[in-house]
């Protein structure tokens, strides 16, 4: 049984990864066929750097998904706070409404935030473009910050905040001091979330972005109808990168935390 599990786990994991091993291997074929590998070059990364329309693009996602992240992290925690000192009932009936937007369909999400910017450009002369497009990424990343925050205020002592207050801090202050250390760990993960979901989105983003800020997903889309070009292995090699490293530094620094915890 034991043989067959790690088999298991083998396969899925080599479902999983395989593709991603296959793409960075040939962001460094010389050409640009994408069965067969000719040799090696760092041609596809140098182009890269020197693409317009790719650097432009993956600014607009970046700055999109930093914003979006943020704003959302904030009002997440902040709703979080709420949340946590509601009675049972209407906690229980709030975290499902939360919810929604994490089971609803991408589709469903994109199409009704286009009809909402519509109806609000014939009044209010909205233009579709970075405000729509960071908006949209708002409402759905808010959710992922809730569902990583929320555990940690249920971990949490309830009667923290009371003796911090009792001992002299005041309300903000005994906020930061105590309970937001407590969740943090909770904050940072829903940042993250937030910001991988924004970084990933294509169909919300479809629908809401305009002409003026396409991001790369959009733009990598519009690559398919012709040909993909090893620009974007390239790419993909370089995110995925920097999302291994992002998670190799968290995971050590959520060890050290539990280390001295521990202590």
């Amino acid at each position: 049984m034991k043989k067959l599990s790690k088999l298991y786990v083998g396969l899925i994991l080599a479902f999983l990864y395989l593709p991603i091993l296959v793409l960075i291997i040939f962001s460094f074929n010389t050409s640009k066929s994408r069965s067969v590998f000719s040799g090696f070059t760092l041609e596809w990364y140098e182009k890269l750097f020197h693409n317009e329309l790719i650097m432009t693009s993956l600014g607009n996602t970046l700055i999109v998904a930093v914003v979006a992240s943020l704003i959302a992290t904030v009002l997440g925690t902040v709703a979080c706070i709420g949340i946590s000192r509601m009675r049972k009932a209407p906690k229980a009936v709030i975290m499902q409404v939360t919810n929604i937007p994490i089971m609803n369909p991408e589709i469903v999400t994109g199409v009704s935030l286009m009809l909402l910017f519509v109806f609000f450009a014939a009044r209010m002369h909205l233009e579709f473009g970075f405000v729509t497009l960071i908006i949209a990424h708002i409402t759905f990343d808010v959710p992922y910050v809730v569902l990583n925050v929320m555990p940690k205020f249920r971990q949490m002592d309830a009667n923290l905040y009371e003796a911090a207050q009792d001992l002299g801090c005041g309300p903000v202050r005994a906020f930061f001091k105590v309970v937001f250390p407590e969740i943090m760990p909770g904050v940072i993960s829903g940042f993250l979330m937030a910001f991988t979901f924004s970084l990933d989105d294509f169909i919300v983003s479809y629908f809401t972005s305009g002409s003026t800020a396409q991001t790369l997903p959009i733009t990598i889309y519009a690559m398919t109808r012709r040909k993909v070009s090893p620009e974007i292995n390239a790419l993909s090699t370089i995110i995925f990168v920097v999302v291994v490293v992002i998670l190799i530094v968290k995971n050590m620094i959520e060890r050290r935390a539990e280390k001295k915890g521990a202590v």
